[in-house]
């Protein structure tokens, strides 16, 4: 090393860091020996934290300005002035510039499917993946706790460790949300905001925070989702009857396109078939006979049985039943049934006289009469 380079060395004092990289997060001032002059100026740019680092231990943080190191508490540092140590200061000290701009588009993942309880499929295996972005909030803190002595220290040595963290909380709030898979792509920003309210106590911790989390997607196994579109496609045919005969009809027209295939001729006799059985019924000008005209008219079902009602007593502010007709006609047999006892049945309007019911006046009609020379 000449001794102009030295010189030129000794007598750089603009410390700055201009950032084109767009993925580091602290960068190392590199100064020859580590030796900073008393006085030189230090530059911090917006979206940029400047740590001084002196004898090992963190002294300050300066935040976006314009600063001269020669105030009473800073540690006085100066190589010219030390010439009985051959120009090598025993003050050493680091300025680490921190990026506190926000680092987006941040990629995240589920590596192996997450199992829920869905509460209409039951368990299900999801995976789910999306974007987030990070900052540094406490570049102290994220020095002692991540950073350390490293000169340069890029977005992908700490990515990793945030992943795994997103997806742990993630997959602990779909276990534990209820939220039916159905439901879960109208709920995407609500669940995104809760796993990054979730993990910003963590993160808090390394001196950083998430102010964004995106759920771009959230899918299920291939073989789910293929009969879940089976079951879609069923809600929509709707009649089945109609969708046969539609496809069908769609069928006969693609036959009728290619006809000297076997399947077009095969169709085709088919067709000639079944309007050769409509000319049969026809009479001989080509009007259908009377029967032919008319179908068949179907034959009234049924009638639907009665119902038979079942009725409860009330007795001595009691009640008791459901019983039938027909034990109500033995109970007025054994005389456990009076005219005047309170029934009621579904549909009645309160509770009426057994003799008030028309349905059940007739079990008193029945009756004898008194025997002779009563």
């Amino acid at each position: 090393m000449g001794i102009f380079d030295f010189l030129s060395g000794e007598f750089i004092d603009v410390i700055h860091w201009v950032d084109d990289t767009r993925d580091t997060l602290v960068w190392r001032f590199e100064r020859h020996g580590h030796e900073i002059k008393y006085g030189a100026k230090l530059t911090v740019r917006e979206g940029q934290a400047a740590v001084f680092v002196h004898e090992g231990q963190l002294a300050d943080v300066f935040t976006p300005g314009l600063y001269m190191l020669e105030t009473n508490n800073m540690p006085i540092m100066t190589t010219l002035q030390h010439w009985d140590h051959g120009f090598k200061s025993p003050f050493k000290s680091e300025i680490y510039f921190v990026n506190t701009t926000r680092f987006t588009d941040l990629k995240w993942g589920t590596k192996n499917p997450i199992i829920a309880r869905d509460p209409e499929f039951g368990p299900v295996r999801l995976r789910a993946f999306g974007t987030y972005a990070v900052r540094v909030t406490d570049p102290a803190r994220f020095m002692q706790e991540i950073v350390g002595t490293d000169g340069e220290f890029t977005m992908d040595e700490i990515s990793f460790q945030i992943r795994n963290i997103i997806v742990q909380e993630f997959s602990r709030v779909i276990a534990g949300s209820g939220i039916p898979v159905l439901d879960m792509a109208a709920n995407t920003r609500d669940l995104g905001k809760l796993v990054a309210k979730e993990i910003s106590g963590t993160l808090s911790s390394y001196g950083m925070e998430m102010p964004e989390l995106y759920v771009e997607n959230i899918s299920l196994p291939p073989a789910v989702e293929e009969v879940l579109d089976k079951r879609t496609s069923m809600g929509i045919v709707g009649d089945l009857g109609k969708y046969t005969q539609f496809a069908a009809a769609e069928a006969l027209g693609k036959a009728a396109e290619t006809p000297n295939s076997g399947m077009g001729a095969g169709i085709g006799a088919g067709i000639g078939m079944a309007m050769g059985a409509a000319l049969g019924q026809q009479g001989p000008w080509g009007a259908a006979p009377a029967a032919a005209q008319q179908p068949p008219a179907a034959a009234a079902p049924p009638p639907p049985p009665p119902v038979e009602h079942v009725w409860h007593i009330a007795e001595n502010g009691q009640t008791s039943g459901p019983f039938s007709k027909a034990s109500l006609g033995r109970m007025v047999t054994d005389g456990k049934l009076t005219r005047e006892t309170y029934v009621w049945t579904a549909g009645q309007d309160g509770w009426k006289k057994a003799e008030d019911v028309a349905e059940l006046a007739q079990l008193f009609t029945i009756m004898p009469p008194p025997p002779p020379g009563m």
